[in-house]
């Protein structure tokens, strides 16, 4: 109610037109598909992946509008990366840090409440990943919590349900039949949110021979020893050698299958297994076999998302309104797919914090066109408040890149991004870690921790595009660095980061350390 009597408000004093309000009609349907981990590398319009698979259905997206080479996240992790979408905020005001111990506040303010109280309608179906239940929603069928791969639970407005099938066909069935029923005379926000291809990577049944036993190339650095970089690399537990379990390898049995679908993956697997266990594989030659197996399952599964996809876009070529609906496709942030020896994400690396954007906006969009500028899901909320002709609020951290959608670059564009990752130490052991990014360059300071130092790196994406080698403090690079450290500071006092965070934003403490981890230094 008081977003509604703000909007009345902003059309009595002249910042809303009562037109924008009173012709929905006109306004944009606005289709927002978000999968959960998925790497640009594994989607083919992205000219630098490693021709890992193909993506066609979300390749149109890329052909009929819009490609996005540099889209950052603040915190590279599934439900903190969700909230920032939501709110157009940072984590140290969106108060949703970590996936330890966090719950999203469903009272704040987000963008898709104020588009339904701009007049539309709006649904959530998939991974929400937030805790709390939604809100703004006019429907939303969620997972409960991270979900399963196969015949999921899921909240329905507040009932549970048991589903029987693949989850990724089961939330766009979700939202084809939403879609279906919706009130034609107004526009709507659809989120689909998939839950592939998140861990453990269990691909439909349909796609088990998918790649025919491909050996898939190995990344440059799946054997980096970390030389050159400081302890928080080296002692990460997120390789494919040491932490990958034997349940991620579909070594042991899968479990919430029904009897005809465990006949089905048994088929497939056991021999396949069987003859892994008679090679006996060690050292080198036993991670790559891991490693071409996660290949398998990983890009498997977003062989069903890009499936879906075609499904989705059929439907709007279908009803007739692709022209008047805006599609986004995006991920929750990047993911390693054996760069650096690891899976997961969590780092300010390059892998971890970029994630695939393509937009199509018919008539709006130049087909086929690839931008470079930095952008964000920090953005996304902005954006389609825009797209929507609904005010943006002053208290959002991003900015709607609807001039870039159109083909314009604002002169004051951003030309650096802050990040700032917090979940600590489990799972995975990735240091907490803040910096700036450039085009070009990224200042870390890694913090304290407990009986961990704290130091600080720099990497030249130019002449190192892998983030092999810190460069910190090398004489060529002290005017560089010194300027990032005034912009990281800029970048800090700006977005009204805090000198001192609360131990519980990084979800766990540290048993092992001589003050179990709750001592933390001040940021710097």
């Amino acid at each position: 109610m008081k977003i509604r009597q703000l909007l009345l408000a902003m059309i009595a004093a002249g910042s809303l037109s009562a037109a924008a309000a009173d012709a929905p009609a006109k306004r944009p349907n606005i289709l927002f598909i978000f999968a959960d981990d998925h790497a640009w590398q594994a989607v083919s319009a992205y000219n630098e992946s490693r021709h890992l698979n193909q993506t066609p259905n979300i390749d149109r997206l890329a052909k009929e509008g819009i490609r996005f080479d540099r889209c950052l996240v603040p915190n590279s992790i599934c439900g903190p990366s969700r909230a920032t979408v939501m709110t157009g905020k940072y984590n140290h005001l969106n108060g949703f840090y970590n996936n330890t111990n966090c719950k999203f506040d469903g009272s704040q303010q987000t963008f898709p409440k104020l588009l339904k109280a701009a007049g539309y309608q709006t649904a959530v179906v998939g991974k929400w990943h937030l805790e709390s239940d939604p809100t703004g929603f006019d429907f939303w069928q969620i997972l409960h919590g991270q979900g399963v791969y196969y015949n999921p639970g899921m909240n329905r407005n507040g009932e549970n349900v048991k589903l029987d099938g693949y989850v990724t066909d089961l939330i766009t069935d979700a939202a084809l039949d939403w879609l279906k029923g919706r009130d034609k005379s107004k526009p709507f926000l659809m989120m689909c949110h998939h839950k592939a291809p998140h861990r453990e990577w269990s691909p439909a049944l349909r796609d088990l021979n998918w790649d025919n036993d491909r050996d898939y190339p190995p990344p440059d650095s799946l054997f980096d020893d970390y030389s050159g970089r400081g302890a928080a690399e080296k002692n990460q537990d997120m390789s494919i050698e040491k932490t990958m379990t034997p349940h991620d390898n579909k070594l042991v049995p899968m479990k919430g299958m029904t009897p005809d679908q465990e006949k089905v993956w048994n088929a497939y697997y056991e021999p396949r297994n069987e003859k892994f266990r008679a090679a006996n594989l060690t050292g080198r030659d036993l991670v790559k076999w891991k490693y071409n197996r996660y290949m398998h399952d990983y890009l498997g599964c977003i062989k069903a998302v890009d499936d879906n996809v075609g499904r989705l876009l059929k439907y709007l070529d279908d009803e007739g309104i692709a022209d008047n609906t805006i599609v986004v496709y995006s991920s929750d942030q990047g993911f390693f797919l054996g760069e650096h020896g690891w899976f997961d994400k969590r780092w300010i690396f390059e892998e971890s914090a970029r994630s695939p954007l393509l937009v199509r906006w018919p008539g709006v969009t130049k087909p086929g066109t690839v931008k470079k500028e930095i952008v964000s899901n920090l953005d996304f909320a902005e954006t389609f408040l825009e797209a929507a002709g609904v005010p943006v609020p002053a208290d959002m951290q991003g900015r709607s890149f609807v001039p870039l959608l159109k083909g314009e670059t604002p002169a004051d564009w951003r030309k650096s991004f802050y990040y700032q990752y917090y979940e600590y130490p489990t799972p995975h052991h990735v240091r907490p870690h803040y910096g700036v990014v450039t085009d070009r360059y990224k200042l870390v300071h890694f913090e304290s921790f407990g009986a961990e130092t704290d130091y600080w790196e720099l990497f030249d994406l130019e002449k190192d595009p892998h983030e092999m080698k810190s460069v910190l403090d090398q004489p060529d690079y002290t005017t560089t660095q010194a300027g990032l450290t005034k912009e990281l500071a800029r970048l800090r006092a700006e977005l009204k980061v805090p000198d001192h965070i609360s131990p519980s934003a990084y979800g766990n403490v540290n048993p092992s350390a001589p003050d179990g981890g709750k001592k933390r230094r001040a940021a710097k």
